[in-house]
C-alpha cells in the first residue's frame, strides 16, 4: 500500500515506505502528538522567485480537502492571479490575503512611519496592515485591503509604501533612526532653538511630506461605471451574522418590509468558520436555510458584499455594494463596479458583530503574528493553516475554539492563557487534543524579522509583570486574542457615546431605542453564540413591531453548541518592550500608523491626556482601519498611564464613513460630461461660431472674451474694454438669477430679506439691494424692480440664484408662512442682452420698439415695459459698467433676434472679463470675490443700503463688539507704484516683505487687473482699517516670495461722481 497515516487528518501524499490505512480508521496517533511527522501534509514544494525579491515554495499551507470540515472555497475552480509581479494560484471563495497565505507569511507590506515588514493580521475591515494596489491604469485603486479583496481570475496586486521593494525597503533605515521620530515629532524635531532654528524642519519637511501616504492614486481617468440606490423599508438589519440572519428572519416573518446588508460575499458572519453547529447540525446548514428564506420573500431584499458606511439622523443609511459580477477582466461592461445605497428605515437593527483586539508585545508586528480568531477563520472557511507550530496568547475564552481547529489541522499548539484559571472544560478539551496549555502566562515577544522564528512566553504577575525569565518557544505563527469590541461605530454616528463595559473590558453601544436603532449579538455584547441567536431575534420582532407590523409568529427553538460556562476575561493590554526577556523590540499598539506603548506613555507625560489630543499626537486610529484592533487598547494604556479607568479615559469621535468609500461610489453617474448641467443661454451658437472663449459661471457656460483672427486674449479683453469705454458694447447677461414675485406682501418680504429700505420704491423703478445672512455678512446682491403694486422682479447673481430662491422658499414657509407671496424662478423664461457705452442709447434707439429711450422717459435705475422687434420687453436702465446700459428682457427664443439686430447695429460684444475690468475701475463688488463670508456692507463702504429704520435679517449681528470694530478689513483700492504690474489675486499685504516671521497679514487683493482706461494695473483690496489708511504704502506678496509696493487709494478708479451712467 505504500504508506501510513499516523493521524486522521494527515495529508497522503507521497510519503515513502509507509503504509496507508482505510480511510475511516480511528487515527494511530493523536492529532497533537509532538513526534508527528511534520512533512505530513506539506504536498510537494515548488520553488519559486517570492513577490518582491527572495524564494518563496509552493501553496504548501492550503490545507487537504479532507482535514476540516471543509471551507467555503471551491477547488474545482483555480484562478491565477499576480502580486508584485509574480504568479500565484487560489480557488474561487478565496480572499488575495488567504490566497497569499497559502504560500506562507511573507511580508507583502510596510509599516507606515518605520517601514518595517508586514503581514496579514486579520480577515476583514480590521485590517492595517494588509493595504495593497489593486489592478493598474484607470481601474487602479489604492490602499484597499487584502482581506476584503474577492480573488478572481486575472487579478493584479502589488505593495504599497515600500521601496524599491517590499523585501528591500530602504524607508527602513527609519527604524533605526526611530529615537528622532518620537511621537509629535513634527512639532519638535527639527525645530529646536538655537542655531538654524526652523530653518532643519524647512529642509526635510518635502521629504517627510514626499514619504507620507501609502498607495497612489491613479492619473488616468477610471473607466468603470458607478450607480446611486435609494431605497426605504421598515427594518435595516446591518450585518449577516447569526443575529443578522435571526433579526432578518424575525422582522420578515412579522410582514415587515426588510433590507439586510452584509458586507461580505457570503453572510455568516462568524460561523463562516465551519466549527459551529445549531440544531445538531453545521451551523452553515442553518445559514443557508435561512437566506433561502429570506430570498424567497418578496418584501426581502438581501445585499451581499454591502457595507453600510454610514448612519445618520432619522434613520438613514448610506450602504456601498460591490458588484460581484463586475470583478475580473471580462466582466459584463454594463455592470456597475459599486452602488451607493441611500436607505431611509423606519427601524435599525445594528448586528454588526465584534472585532477581536490583540494585547501589545515586543515585535508584535512581524509577519505570521495574526489575531486568533482571523488564525480560526483562515482555517475553517479557507483551508489556510499558515504555519506548523503556533503560539495563541490569549486572556478570554474565544482562543480556545482556534486552538482546537489548528490541533485538528494538524499543528502543534501552545496556548497561553493569561488567567490562572481557565475554564476547566475548555482546557480538557484543548489538552485532549494535544493543545499544550499554558496558565497564568503570556506571550512576551516575538523571535524573527521578516517572519516568526520563535515566541517568548512567560508567566504573568496580576500587576502585568514577567515573572522570571520567559521561555522560548518554538513557532512560525503566533495568535493573539486581547478580547473583543463590539463594533459601535454606526451607533456612535447617532451621537450616542459608548459605554465602559467593566465585566467584558470593552465599550458597548449606548441604548438608542429612543432614536429607533437597536444593537443584537456580538454588537451589544453577547458572547456566545445562543445569545446572538436570542438577542437577534428579540431585536428584529421589536423593530418590525415598532415599525406597525403586528403579526403574530412563533420563536423558534435552537440548539447551540456553546457548552458549559467559560471564565470571565482578564483584561491585558500590553507586555512592556523590556518584559521580553533581553529580546527587546517595539511593541505596537496601532500597527497601520506605527504607535508604540512608548507612544503612548510619551504622549501622557507631555500632558497630551485627551483622547482627542492623543489621537492627534500619536495619529492612535488615524489610518484607513480608524484604530479598530488599536483605540480601545490605546486608550486603556492612557487610563494607566495617568491613573484613569478606561471610561473615564473616554472614546474618540466615531465619523462616518465606517470603511473607506470611493468617489466613484459617491459621484455615481454623475461625472464627466453628467458631473453637473451644462446650461447655455440662447444666444450660445452664436457665441460659438464668433471666437467666444467660455468660463464655467455656476452652471453656465459665459464669454470670457471674443477672439479675433489670430488675437491674443489679452489683446481681445483691452478692445473691449475700450469699445464699451468710447462706443457701445453688448454683452449676454442671460445667466442673471431672475425671480418672479407677486403678492400683497411682496415689499414686506423685501424689507425683510434685503438691508435696505423698500417701502418707498415707486412702480416703474428699480433698486439696487444687498442679502445678508443672520451674521450679517454679504451672501448675494441684485436689482429688483417693481413692476405693479404687487409685482417685483429680483435679479441675483449668476451662481446664487437657485440659492436665493431658495432662502426666499425657506424664510416664507418656515417663519414667515403668513406673507401672502408667490416666488417663481424665470431665469430661463428670458434672455437678456445689456448694451453699454457712450453711444449705446444711439443704439437702442434705432431698434424697431414702442419704448421711449430718452433720459427724461427712461433714467436711470429705472424700468420699462414694451416691445422690441415685436417681442414684449422689459428694459432695465441699471449699470455695472460705469456707462450708460440698458438691460433689454425678451422671451428666450427671441434673444438670437434680438442679438443680432444689435450686433448689426455696431455693438461690439463682449465677455465676463471686460466687464469685470469695466466694473473694478468703478469699484462695483462681485459677491464671492469682494466678499467670502466674512464681509458686512460696512466692509464694503456700503453703509449707505443699510436701514437703520427698519429691521432686517442679520441687522442684530452688526451689534457684535467683533462686527462693530473700527479697525475691520475695509474695501480699498490699489495702485502698484510700477504701473505695469499686474498684483496677484489673492496675494496677502503687509506693511514690510522684510520683517523676520512672523509677519502680520493685513488683508488681501481680491480683483486684480490691467485697464487701458487707466493704462496699467489696478486692484480692489480687503485691508485692514483700509479706509485711515488712504495714501500709505503697503506690500503685496507674490508666489515667489517677492513683493510688489502699492499705493492705498479709494476704490472707484473712474468716473466718481457717476455722471457718465446718468447721462
Amino acid at each position: 500500500m505504500g504508506r501510513l497515516c499516523l493521524h486522521a487528518h494527515q495529508h497522503q501524499g507521497p510519503v515513502q515506505g509507509t503504509v496507508g490505512p482505510y480511510p475511516r480508521l480511528r487515527p494511530l496517533v493523536y492529532a497533537g502528538a509532538r513526534y508527528r511527522d511534520p512533512r505530513a501534509w506539506r504536498g510537494r514544494r515548488i520553488r519559486r522567485r517570492r513577490a518582491g525579491g527572495g524564494r518563496v515554495s509552493g501553496p504548501q499551507y492550503r490545507l487537504p480537502a479532507h482535514a476540516l470540515t471543509g471551507g467555503r472555497i471551491d477547488r474545482d475552480r483555480p484562478l491565477g492571479f499576480s502580486f508584485n509581479g509574480e504568479r500565484f494560484t487560489g480557488y474561487a471563495g478565496d480572499t488575495l490575503a488567504s490566497a497569499l497565505l497559502a504560500y506562507g507569511s511573507f511580508p507583502l507590506a510596510r509599516g507606515f512611519k518605520y517601514h518595517r515588514p508586514r503581514g496579514i493580521f486579520g480577515t476583514g475591515a480590521e485590517e492595517p496592515n494588509a493595504l495593497v494596489q489593486l489592478e493598474t491604469g484607470g481601474r487602479s485603486q489604492p490602499n484597499l485591503r487584502a482581506t476584503q479583496i474577492e480573488l478572481y481570475g486575472g487579478l493584479t496586486a502589488s505593495s504599497v509604501n515600500a521601496w524599491p521593494s517590499v523585501e528591500f525597503d530602504l524607508m527602513r533605515v527609519n527604524d533605526w533612526l526611530s529615537p528622532i521620530f518620537p511621537s509629535g515629532f513634527y512639532y519638535k524635531t527639527f525645530m529646536g532653538a538655537g542655531i538654524g532654528a526652523g530653518r532643519w524642519w524647512r529642509l526635510f519637511e518635502p521629504f517627510i511630506r514626499r514619504a507620507a501616504g501609502f498607495g497612489r492614486a491613479p492619473a488616468a481617468p477610471d473607466p468603470d461605471r458607478y450607480e446611486r440606490m435609494n431605497a426605504h423599508c421598515d427594518v435595516l438589519v446591518v450585518g449577516g451574522g447569526p443575529a443578522g440572519l435571526s433579526a432578518a428572519l424575525a422582522a420578515a416573518n412579522r410582514g415587515s418590509r426588510v433590507i439586510l446588508a452584509d458586507e461580505q460575499a457570503e453572510p455568516g458572519g462568524d460561523l463562516l468558520a465551519g466549527d459551529r453547529s445549531i440544531d445538531d447540525a453545521p451551523a452553515m446548514d442553518w445559514v443557508a436555510a435561512a437566506l433561502g428564506k429570506l430570498d424567497a420573500a418578496p418584501d426581502v431584499t438581501v445585499l451581499r458584499r454591502t457595507a453600510v458606511a454610514g448612519l445618520y439622523d432619522d434613520n438613514f443609511a448610506t450602504a456601498v455594494e460591490s458588484v460581484g459580477e463586475r470583478f475580473g477582466p471580462g466582466a459584463p461592461e454594463h455592470l456597475p463596479r459599486l452602488r451607493l445605497w441611500r436607505i431611509r428605515a423606519r427601524r435599525i437593527v445594528l448586528a454588526t458583530g465584534a472585532h477581536e483586539r490583540p494585547y501589545a508585545f515586543a515585535n508584535n508586528d512581524t509577519p505570521g503574528v495574526m489575531l486568533g480568531n482571523a488564525i480560526r477563520h483562515y482555517a475553517g472557511r479557507y483551508a489556510v493553516a499558515p504555519g506548523r507550530q503556533a503560539v495563541l496568547g490569549t486572556n478570554n475564552d474565544s482562543a480556545y475554539r482556534t486552538a482546537l481547529l489548528l490541533a485538528q489541522a494538524g499543528l502543534a499548539v501552545t496556548l497561553a492563557d493569561a488567567r490562572e484559571t481557565p475554564p476547566a472544560a475548555l482546557a480538557d478539551a484543548a489538552r485532549n487534543a494535544g493543545v499544550a496549555v499554558e496558565a497564568g502566562c503570556v506571550v512576551s515577544a516575538v523571535v524573527g524579522g521578516r517572519r516568526v522564528r520563535g515566541a517568548k512566553v512567560g508567566r504573568v504577575l496580576p500587576d502585568g509583570e514577567i515573572s522570571g525569565a520567559p521561555r522560548a518557544v518554538e513557532a512560525d505563527l503566533v495568535g493573539v486574542s486581547g478580547g473583543w469590541n463590539p463594533a459601535l461605530h454606526l451607533a456612535s454616528h447617532r451621537g450616542a457615546k459608548p459605554v465602559w463595559n467593566e465585566a467584558q473590558a470593552c465599550f458597548a453601544p449606548a441604548d438608542l431605542t429612543a432614536l429607533g436603532v437597536g444593537a443584537a449579538g456580538a454588537a451589544a455584547g453577547a458572547e456566545i453564540l445562543a445569545d446572538c441567536l436570542e438577542q437577534g431575534y428579540a431585536a428584529g420582532r421589536d423593530a418590525a413591531r415598532a415599525a406597525g407590523r403586528t403579526k403574530r409568529t412563533r420563536k423558534p427553538a435552537l440548539k447551540t453548541d456553546d457548552g458549559a460556562a467559560g471564565a470571565p476575561i482578564r483584561p491585558l493590554w500590553a507586555v512592556a518592550e523590556r518584559r521580553s526577556g533581553g529580546i527587546g523590540g517595539k511593541a505596537f499598539v496601532d500597527l497601520q500608523n506605527d504607535v508604540t506603548v512608548k507612544d503612548v506613555a510619551l504622549a501622557a507625560r507631555e500632558n497630551y491626556r485627551s483622547v482627542e489630543h492623543l489621537k492627534r499626537y500619536t495619529t492612535l486610529g488615524m489610518g484607513t482601519d480608524q484604530g479598530k484592533t488599536a483605540n480601545v487598547t490605546g486608550l486603556a494604556l492612557m487610563g494607566m498611564e495617568t491613573g484613569r479607568p478606561p471610561d473615564a479615559v473616554g472614546t474618540t469621535t466615531f465619523r462616518p464613513p465606517y470603511t473607506p468609500v470611493p468617489f466613484g461610489a459617491l459621484a455615481g453617474r454623475d461625472r464627466g460630461a453628467l458631473f453637473d448641467p451644462v446650461r447655455e443661454t440662447p444666444m450660445f451658437d452664436w457665441h460659438e461660431a464668433n471666437g467666444a472663449v467660455f468660463e464655467d459661471v455656476g452652471q453656465w457656460k459665459r464669454p470670457y472674451a471674443y477672439r479675433r483672427g489670430g488675437e491674443a486674449l489679452e489683446a481681445a479683453i483691452d478692445r473691449e474694454v475700450r469699445a464699451v469705454r468710447n462706443a457701445a458694447g453688448v454683452m449676454d447677461a442671460s445667466t442673471l438669477g431672475k425671480i418672479d414675485l407677486k403678492g400683497p406682501d411682496v415689499v414686506t418680504l423685501l424689507n425683510r430679506v434685503y438691508t435696505n429700505d423698500w417701502e418707498t420704491l415707486k412702480v416703474g423703478r428699480a433698486r439696487y439691494g444687498l442679502m445678508c445672512h443672520e451674521d450679517g455678512m454679504i451672501f448675494d446682491d441684485g436689482v429688483t424692480a417693481r413692476l405693479a403694486d404687487d409685482h417685483y422682479l429680483m435679479t441675483t447673481t449668476t451662481g446664487n440664484a437657485a440659492t436665493v430662491l431658495g432662502w426666499l422658499e425657506m424664510w416664507l414657509q418656515t417663519e414667515w408662512p403668513e406673507l401672502r407671496v408667490f416666488a417663481t424662478s424665470v431665469t430661463e423664461a428670458y434672455a437678456t442682452a445689456t448694451v453699454a457705452g457712450p453711444e449705446a442709447r444711439r443704439l437702442v434707439s434705432g431698434l424697431d420698439s414702442d419704448i421711449d429711450w430718452s433720459d427724461e422717459a427712461f433714467p436711470h435705475m429705472a424700468v420699462r415695459t414694451g416691445t422690441v422687434l415685436g417681442a414684449p420687453a422689459r428694459v432695465f436702465r441699471v449699470s455695472f459698467s460705469g456707462e450708460a446700459s440698458w438691460e433689454i428682457n425678451v422671451p428666450a427664443h427671441c434673444g438670437p433676434a434680438l442679438w443680432q439686430a444689435l450686433i448689426d447695429g455696431g455693438a461690439t460684444p463682449y465677455g465676463t472679463e471686460a466687464m469685470h475690468v469695466l466694473r473694478a475701475e468703478k469699484g462695483f463688488i462681485i459677491v464671492g470675490q469682494e466678499t467670502d463670508g466674512t464681509v458686512t456692507p460696512h466692509d464694503l463702504g456700503m453703509g449707505w443700503a443699510v436701514s437703520k429704520r427698519k429691521d432686517f435679517i442679520g441687522k442684530r449681528s452688526y451689534k457684535r463688539p467683533d462686527t462693530a470694530r473700527p479697525d475691520r478689513k475695509h474695501l480699498v483700492g490699489l495702485l502698484p507704484l510700477d504701473s505695469s504690474t499686474v498684483l496677484p489675486e489673492g496675494g496677502q499685504i503687509v506693511n514690510d516683505p522684510a520683517q523676520e516671521p512672523p509677519v502680520t497679514m493685513l488683508g488681501h487683493v481680491t480683483s486684480s487687473y490691467k485697464s487701458p482706461s487707466l493704462d496699467g494695473g489696478f486692484a480692489l483690496a480687503l485691508l485692514k482699517n483700509g479706509r485711515n489708511r488712504m495714501g500709505d504704502t503697503v506690500h503685496v506678496l507674490r508666489l515667489d516670495e517677492g513683493a510688489d509696493p502699492a499705493r492705498v487709494v479709494a476704490p472707484a478708479f473712474y468716473d466718481r461722481d457717476g455722471g457718465r451712467m446718468r447721462g
